[in-house]
């Protein structure tokens, strides 16, 4: 590519250049890397006034059409050059891994993972619906109704399409909105201000595959464009921060995706064995740079919180920024340095209250923030806290860090408060019989799972058949 390439905004589907736009700088050098056209509320308003045309081109498509046509984009993102911007420019696999790395920060291994996530979404379209709608037969949403387990069934859509406002921090978080293509919802979608690309990558992955065009809306905009998407879809996505999540957490309308607080437990039946589960703890707080919602962000054991906090410190500590295009490079810079200032200073805050200890200061030896290469970095921190009050016992952050708190094991599903993904390491039958009734986790994995590890066929965080559609009592005269 010679010129840099201009992302037009996507109204139903069609390029929209706006006067307004932004400029996507590579986060290390500041070099421009794209100029991403931006639109208002008003032509949002506008737009979503139409929803119900985009809705008819996808009803077109049976449902066995659409899961079909998921499997093709998914190849055609992995493998295929795409149309990128309005200027006739493609983008192989290879350039959109460099473009995203340089834009996000994440090195070029850590992006090739996301990539195969998105793919196998995409690709296991099939067993993904099953397990959301638990086995319905996918003939029944084209028809309205049919038998089920020998009972009559039927649904309806509840929302002409599904309203996106994306984050930044991760590609693979992408997947999460995947099967409303195949439940036959379109997408109104506002990318993240420095990742534009895997989200127009997708769209004209399934425009190539014979999705019709009208099925996507790419809306880059402001605060009160989202506000516009958020409140005029009748459903919607929202990530982001506890400020920003907080605001629409009691709108049944909107799904919430915030910090996940997701966490590791090891019961008292397991403690002993503490030293085998090193490996599922390292995973679980570093994959993917920390920078998941179902990273685990704190330890709790009933015993030996300080030598576990020293074994994840002697493991994460030594770990450093390398090249982006280094395989064995586990971190990710930061596309925003004030963020990462912020992180570090909140942490340094919180190290001032009594009763945390920062167990991988000695392991680094060298301050936690760090650049590299013109990259700004934070390093992985282990905090032993004494506490589960304590300001950093129960926080989340973009980079590997967790806290390790000692407490007994009767105290730990009272107080470990909403929690995304929870790995519980224990074999005691009563103990798991109240892990299966507490209302406060959404994922669990029993055994030494990484809270990483992602079943497809399972919602990740909420189910998103049920979120689109609701089932109606129908009776009929033959």
């Amino acid at each position: 590519m010679n010129a840099i390439p201009h992302l037009p905004a996507l109204r139903r589907g069609r390029p929209y250049t706006s006067l307004d736009q932004v400029i996507v700088r590579d986060s290390r050098t500041g070099t421009p890397l794209a100029t991403v056209s931006q639109v208002n509320a008003g032509i949002l308003r506008k737009d979503l006034a139409r929803l119900a045309e985009s809705r008819a081109a996808l009803k077109r498509l049976t449902t066995p059409q659409r899961i079909d046509l998921c499997a093709a984009a998914g190849e055609r993102f992995l493998h295929d050059a795409l149309p990128l911007g309005d200027q006739g420019q493609r983008q192989s696999p290879q350039q959109y891994l460099e473009s995203l790395s340089a834009t996000s920060g994440m090195p070029h291994a850590l992006l090739r993972r996301n990539m195969t996530k998105i793919h196998h979404a995409l690709t296991h379209m099939e067993s993904v619906l099953n397990g959301l709608t638990r086995g319905l037969d996918p003939r029944i949403l084209d028809r309205g109704f049919g038998e089920q387990n020998g009972a009559r069934v039927s649904f309806y859509p509840v929302t002409s399409a599904l309203g996106l406002v994306m984050p930044s921090n991760s590609p693979a978080v992408n997947s999460l909105w995947l099967p409303a293509l195949a439940l036959g919802i379109p997408v109104i979608l506002k990318p993240g201000r420095e990742e534009p690309w895997t989200p127009y990558r997708l769209i004209q992955a399934g425009i190539a595959a014979g999705f019709p065009a009208e099925a996507f809306g790419f809306y880059p905009t402001d605060h009160e464009g989202a506000r516009e998407i958020l409140q005029l879809c009748g459903r919607a996505l929202l990530f982001g921060d506890r400020g920003i999540t907080e605001r629409y957490a009691h709108n049944p309308a909107i799904q919430i995706h915030g910090p996940g607080l997701s966490k590791i437990l090891i019961g008292e039946d397991q403690i002993e064995r503490w030293p085998e589960f090193v490996d599922v703890m390292v995973a679980s707080i570093s994959d993917n740079g920390g920078r998941s919602c179902i990273n685990a962000s704190a330890v709790l054991v009933p015993k030996y919180g300080a030598a576990v906090a020293e074994a994840l410190a002697q493991r994460l500590g030594p770990v450093e920024p390398r090249p982006a295009t280094d395989e064995q490079a586990r971190l990710s810079a930061f596309a925003n340095p004030k963020m990462a200032e912020a992180i570090d200073g909140a942490i340094e805050e919180g190290l001032q209250t009594p009763g945390a200890i920062d167990v991988t200061a000695k392991y680094r030896g060298g301050p936690r923030k760090v650049q590299f290469q013109g990259g700004v970095y934070l390093r992985p921190t282990i905090v032993r806290c004494d506490a589960f009050a304590h300001p950093l016992a129960n926080r989340e952050f973009l980079f590997p860090y967790a806290s390790v708190v000692e407490m007994p094991q009767a105290e730990m599903l009272t107080t470990i408060g909403p929690t995304l993904a929870l790995t519980a390491i224990t074999q005691d039958a009563a103990f798991t019989a109240q892990l299966l009734e507490c209302p406060r986790v959404e994922r669990l994995n029993l055994g030494p799972i990484s809270t990483m590890q992602v079943s497809w066929d399972q919602p990740h965080e909420g189910n998103m058949f049920e979120f689109l559609y609701r089932r109606r009592s129908l009776e009929q005269k033959s």
